[in-house]
């Protein structure tokens, strides 16, 4: 038993940044309308030019803003793309974009990488910060888990009380009207992508040193970030918030049962076909009738 909470408590890591990814998705969902399957991805780039940064010997901070910098540019390339050739599409056709710039992304980005060439992630935050019942949870957890909420009630209190929220929620819910009483529609819609470019790329070097040392595992954890998502119905960032917390910890704990260990990545697919099930309880329950 001690061993579960162990490493469920060692989840908490992965878990603030799956709710960080999460609330990225619902953000870029609520504000430009796109299920944005490249966020993990962008991430990733951001965090692998960190790698090579600090392997060129350049010094940590500067190899990681640079990296964040380099995060913000490529969702601004994914959201010259989505604004000047999607604009008007629907929901569905953005999100078959975004899939499949995903695949070309990874694609290039481990023929860039080396492929399954193993990097030296640096620990950007490292050390214990406390006891939890015996557990040492890490200031990486602390820091993931409080990033997380800060983000969460920030974007919360900006798009509720900021003239620009006010903008934004225009632009997602009337971006036609928006645009003819003079918001600068397509400068807003970049100014989103650039936000989740830049948090998921610092969020992905934080749990970096914790996952598998190659592009496409970074990339795919757009699955757990579209699972918290999900959860919160791309609509609540609180459920999102708790959602990716909740896939961390489950994740953690799974992998210290033997038996189920390998199929720790399965979690949040089977979160994903929970929430989907629960979903249509209701539709399923009147056919029954």
């Amino acid at each position: 038993m001690n061993a579960l909470f162990t490493a469920a408590v060692a989840g908490l890591s992965a878990g603030g940044a799956y709710a960080i990814l999460g609330v990225c998705a619902i953000f870029t969902y609520r504000l430009v309308a796109v299920v944005n399957f490249t966020g993990a991805a962008i991430g990733a780039m951001g965090t692998f030019i960190m790698v090579a940064l600090h392997e060129a010997g350049m010094p940590l901070l500067p190899a990681v803003l640079l990296g964040i910098a380099a995060g913000a540019f490529a969702g601004v390339l994914i959201g010259l793309v989505m604004t000047t050739w999607f604009a008007n599409a629907n929901a569905s056709t953005k999100a078959a974009v975004t899939a499949a710039l995903l695949v070309g992304i990874i694609a290039l980005g481990l023929r860039l990488t080396g492929g399954q060439h193993p990097h030296n992630f640096p620990e950007l935050i490292s050390g214990s910060a406390f006891r939890l019942a015996g557990v040492e949870v890490t200031w990486a957890a602390v820091t993931t888990l409080v990033l997380a909420i800060v983000f969460t009630v920030l974007t919360e209190q900006f798009l509720a009380r900021t003239r620009i929220g006010l903008q934004l929620r225009a632009l997602s819910q009337r971006p036609m009207a928006a645009e003819l009483i003079g918001i600068r529609v397509r400068l807003l819609a970049l100014g989103v992508w650039v936000v989740t470019g830049a948090v998921t790329s610092f969020a992905l070097m934080i749990i970096a040193p914790l996952r598998s040392p190659d592009f496409a595992s970074l990339s795919l954890l757009v699955v757990p970030a579209l699972a918290a998502a999900l959860i919160g119905a791309f609509a609540s960032f609180r459920a999102a918030l708790l959602g990716g917390v909740t896939i961390g910890i489950l994740e953690g704990a799974v992998s210290a049962v033997d038996f189920i260990s390998q199929y720790r990545s399965t979690v949040p697919f089977i979160v994903i076909l929970a929430v989907l099930l629960w979903s249509q309880r209701g539709a399923r329950w009147d056919e029954a009738r």
